[in-house]
C-alpha cells in the first residue's frame, strides 16, 4: 500500500485484493476469508473466475453449433454465479468487481494480479494428495510459487 499526499494531509490508497474463485462448493470458504480481510482493511476486491475451454474446443468459429451453444450456456452460468458473489460482497459495503476471464488458470490469475496491481491474492486449496498434484498440478501451488504479490492460501478441505 502506498501513501498519497493530498491537500491538508496524507491519505492511504485502498488495498487491492484479487480473490480467485473456482465456483465449487468449497470456494465459499475462500470467499468468507477474503470478505473478512477486505472488511478489516476496507479493501477494493476483484473476484476472478478463470473459465477454461474444453480441450477439444478449438474456437467459436469452428465446431458444431451444439458445442458452441453448450459453451455459451456454461459461460453464461459462470457469469451469473460470479456476479451473485460480487453482489453479496457489495451488499456488505465492499467495493467489488467480478471478472470472468478465459485462459490458463495460473497464468490468468497472475496476469490479472499484475494488471490490477493487486496487493494480495486470495486463493483456495482443495488438499489433493501428492499423486494428484504430480499428475494434474495445483493452481494454488502455481500461483504461490510464481506470484510477485503476497498470496493467502485458504484450505477448503477438512483436516484430519
Amino acid at each position: 500500500m502506498g501513501l498519497f499526499e493530498i491537500e491538508g494531509g496524507i491519505m492511504e490508497r485502498k488495498m487491492k485484493i484479487l480473490v480467485a474463485v473456482d465456483l465449487s462448493e468449497s470456494s465459499e470458504t475462500v470467499q468468507l476469508e477474503a470478505e473478512k480481510i477486505a472488511q478489516a482493511l476496507s479493501a477494493k476486491v476483484w473476484l476472478l473466475h478463470v473459465a477454461a475451454p474444453d480441450p477439444e474446443f478449438v474456437g467459436m468459429d469452428v465446431g458444431p453449433q451444439t458445442v458452441r451453444d453448450n459453451m455459451s450456456k456454461k459461460f453464461h452460468e459462470e457469469h451469473r454465479q460470479i456476479q451473485a458473489i460480487a453482489d453479496r460482497f457489495r451488499n456488505t459495503g465492499l467495493d467489488t468487481t467480478a471478472l470472468l476471464i478465459q485462459g490458463v488458470t495460473v497464468d490468468t490469475i497472475l496476469a490479472e494480479a499484475t494488471k490490477l496491481d493487486a496487493d494480495m491474492i486470495v486463493i483456495g486449496t482443495h488438499g489433493h494428495g501428492a499423486m494428484y498434484r504430480l499428475l494434474v498440478g495445483s493452481v494454488s501451488e502455481g500461483v504461490l510459487h510464481k506470484s510477485k504479490s503476497p498470496v493467502l492460501v485458504v484450505p477448503t478441505h477438512e483436516r484430519d
